[in-house]
């Protein structure tokens, strides 16, 4: 995530919503560095007590001689402690709980959280230290405090994921020392938090048979491939309006790509409900899916199936045409690799891969064409 390591004197700013597991994600990284023998650790926590902390790393297993935690909210006792331990890693969870005597304002106030980050920010940078912070989001998901937060450290990323789901992403929105387009998968267990490596199978419901009502597609999240699986049913509609739920997709997109496909594809769904979503909790906002969404919903409403090993790419305008999307080649080797033979994409993508079974389909009847000779 952050371009092969922390670089001496970075700060380095994770935010995320209440309960996501930043504290989870950062008790880990300060395990790791110290039994990796890189320095001791100074885990300071403003949030919690030391008791509560400890029991945390005791039940994920998160123990080391040369961790050490300090509960504090006065940046000059941390600063105290750091002079005492000489730590090869700072973690200050949060920036939001500490203080500096120097300033007249209340714990959390923007004059606070300026002051104390900056304070932090030139400790790193005097002691060539690494210093990781953990920030508060606002309602609205963007980062709590004064923008200036981001203006003066060096990274920020952001922490995501559904109560709903074990899974978590960690995406990078600024990086002064490399790529900030990097995305990192991990899952929350009874342990802690682990990563995974490999997330395209959280997204994926793999069948012998083809099933209706389903079509995989690959999106890519930052510079990462991930195949995403589409189910949609559709039932007819005692309502004189019919629904259209959506969950994991655009619904804006959902609904143009549902009235392109009954004027286009000649699918009728003026008095059928329609639902659509993604497997495992995955959302897809780009245009990608377009293609998938469009193949999902027609063979539900058809009752056939496409083929299990088929993945489907391209983004459907509003004539009916399959337009060029991005990154095809990459996309393409991440299906093959996980075991997908055949694939509809738009014309015009370039060098595909060598194993793949390719059809090109230029409009949205084409790709209906297709259904029965890909059956076969």
């Amino acid at each position: 995530m952050l371009g092969g390591g922390l670089v001496p004197g970075a700060v380095v700013l994770l935010a995320g919503e209440p309960g996501v597991g930043k504290s989870t994600l950062l008790l880990e990284v300060a395990y790791q560095w110290a039994r990796r023998a890189n320095g001791p650790t100074l885990y300071v926590t403003g949030e919690e007590s030391a008791g509560q902390v400890r029991l945390r790393a005791e039940r994920t297993g998160n123990v080391d001689p040369g961790m050490f935690l300090a509960a504090e909210s006065d940046v000059s006792a941390v600063m105290g402690h750091v002079d005492d331990i000489k730590p090869g890693l700072l973690v200050v969870d949060s920036v939001q709980t500490l203080s500096s005597p120097d300033v007249d304002s209340t714990p959390g106030g923007v004059t606070q959280v300026r002051a104390v980050t900056a304070a932090l920010v030139a400790l790193a940078k005097d002691r060539a230290l690494p210093v990781l912070l953990v920030g508060h989001v606002t309602k609205e998901g963007s980062i709590a405090g004064p923008r200036v937060l981001e203006h003066l450290v060096d990274v920020v990323l952001l922490f995501e994921g559904d109560r709903h789901s074990s899974l978590r992403m960690l995406r990078g929105v600024k990086n002064r020392f490399g790529p900030a387009d990097e995305v990192g998968c991990f899952e929350l267990v009874d342990r802690g938090i682990v990563d995974v490596p490999d997330p395209s199978g959280l997204f994926l419901n793999r069948h012998d048979v083809g099933v209706p009502g389903t079509a995989v597609t690959v999106a890519m999240d930052g510079k990462r491939p991930m195949l995403v699986e589409v189910q949609a049913l559709v039932a007819s509609s005692p309502l004189n309006t019919p629904r259209r739920a959506v969950s994991g997709l655009d619904s804006a997109r959902v609904a143009m790509v549902l009235a392109v496909l009954e004027r286009r594809g000649g699918v009728r769904l003026g008095d059928r409900d329609v639902f659509a979503a993604t497997v495992g909790g995955m959302k897809v906002a780009e245009p990608v899916a377009d293609l998938a969404v469009a193949l999902a919903v027609a063979t539900a409403a058809k009752d056939v199936a496409l083929p299990p090993d088929l993945v489907v790419l391209g983004e459907v305008g509003l004539a009916g045409e399959v337009r060029r999307v991005g990154g095809v080649r990459a996309r393409l080797a991440e299906a093959l690799r996980l075991g997908f033979t055949k694939a509809l994409i738009p014309p015009d993508c370039g060098d595909v891969p060598d194993g793949l079974q390719v059809r090109i389909v230029r409009d949205l009847g084409s790709a209906m064409n297709n259904l029965q000779v890909l059956r076969e």
